[in-house]
């Protein structure tokens, strides 16, 4: 059977494919982290995408497969957050793809920096970050004193990968997101 493409779509992070894909990596956390969670602790929410930043959801054959963003931390620097992939997704390229399109677009916004923390137990998430560039750094921000936290950063540049991994579709620009919706193929 041939799969379609992998579908990346800019999303608005309320919405219910969002928030399931997001309940989903909560759960994953849970029992990754069981220690720090109680039956009753609150699942996490999504707030609107800030300008400059951007909210994907991967679709593979029409199906939310995975979940990624990126939100500014300062003029130079966005954060990536909320990343994930469905287990039945993964191995396939998927992380890779959501990493590149986030890349992409903060290049595309005037960024030159990513960010971002994972949990010292999603050993496969490191390894994917340090495959795509990342290097580890000291704790920033709210994971400051956080033992589970492993911070990751990369410089990027325009003209990166991004052409030969993914064709462009159309994309509406920031101010016009609330109209239009941003897709990506890859390829």
């Amino acid at each position: 059977m041939v799969r379609s493409p992998l579908l990346l779509e800019d999303v608005d992070p309320q919405c219910a494919e969002a928030l399931a894909l997001l309940r989903q990596a909560a759960i994953e956390a849970r029992q990754l982290y069981h220690e720090y969670f109680t039956s009753d602790s609150p699942f996490p929410t999504n707030s609107p995408t800030p300008p400059r930043g951007l909210y994907l959801v991967a679709r593979l054959d029409g199906v939310p497969v995975g979940m990624g963003s990126h939100r500014p931390l300062d003029l130079v620097t966005t954060e990536v957050r909320r990343m994930f992939v469905t287990s039945t997704a993964r191995r396939l390229g998927v992380g890779t793809a959501i990493l590149t399109a986030l890349e992409q677009h903060a290049t595309s916004v005037g960024f030159v920096r990513l960010v971002l923390e994972t949990g010292n137990r999603q050993l496969p998430a490191m390894q994917l970050y340090a495959r795509y560039g990342f290097s580890p750094i000291e704790p920033f921000g709210p994971y400051i004193g956080d033992a589970t936290s492993r911070c990751y950063a990369k410089l990027i540049t325009k003209g990166g990968s991004w052409a030969s991994r993914c064709a462009y579709v159309s994309c509406a620009s920031t101010t016009e997101r609330a109209n239009s919706t941003s897709r990506w193929v890859s390829e």
